[in-house]
């Protein structure tokens, strides 16, 4: 059954850092290529990354890839910095600069574009959010919601333009674009990151209030990789009852 279509693509390829919207992309087994394949171990936890729930500077921060989507080198990473300034990925001041601002030792961490475990991309390979959900959200607390508040992969314009439908989507299948599937695993349970502009870094609590109180502090659906393949913006979505 066509559902609707894919409006926006996002990958972070550097954990807590903004997204990078593309027009295409592959969809690898452990979501979209590079999604969270660069990050910083915090060494003052044991396996923990820092993230902006620990330092909410990181919105400021911006990650791009320049290149193709080799699957034996990724290709260079831009790290804008928030004054503006570009550097490159391994530069020693950007985790300099996260030190000073997270008070934390940290160590940087590069995956294989053709792996990035669980962990380094929370609890699932993708994020979905739909643009009806966020319309209703926006309604709801009387002025827009920034949609990159909610760190999705993939934003979804539905045919019925349904608010929340894809709660009703656990436990089903959806094919996007001629081959890739995916599996919707879990409603997504918001944490205080939604608090935090994605450019500002400012910090605003009645986003979080507002999904706490309205939605049980769920918003939007956790995904898992069936088929992998190439994703574009416009792709049908088609919902089925595979398993």
């Amino acid at each position: 059954m066509l559902i609707g279509y894919v409006k926006e693509i996002t990958r972070y390829p550097v954990k807590s850092f903004q997204g990078e919207k593309v027009e295409k992309t592959q969809v690898m087994d452990y979501g979209l290529y590079g999604d969270r394949s660069h990050a910083f171990k915090d060494e003052s936890r044991k396996d923990k990354f820092l993230t902006i729930t620990q330092c909410h500077p990181m919105a400021q921060y911006k990650a791009e890839f320049s290149g193709g989507e080799p699957l034996d080198f990724f290709p260079p990473l831009t790290i804008t910095m928030p004054d503006g300034t570009k550097k490159k990925w391994g530069d020693p001041e950007i985790q300099e600069g996260l030190e000073a601002l997270s008070g934390r030792p940290l160590s940087q961490v590069t995956y294989s574009p053709a792996h990035v475990p669980i962990g380094a991309i929370e609890e699932a390979h993708l994020l979905l959010i739909t643009s009806s959900s966020l319309d209703r959200l926006s309604q709801v607390k009387g002025e827009s919601v920034d949609g990159r508040r909610f760190r999705p992969n993939l934003v979804i314009d539905l045919l019925d333009d349904l608010p929340y439908s894809e709660e009703n989507w656990v436990g089903k299948t959806l094919v996007i674009g001629e081959n890739v599937q995916i599996r919707l695993t879990s409603t997504c349970t918001r944490c205080m990151i939604i608090t935090v502009h994605p450019e500002s870094a400012e910090k605003d609590s009645s986003i979080l209030s507002t999904v706490i109180k309205e939605r049980n502090n769920q918003f939007g659906v956790y995904a898992s990789v069936l088929q992998s393949g190439e994703i574009r913006t416009g792709d049908e979505i088609h919902l089925t009852e595979w398993k």
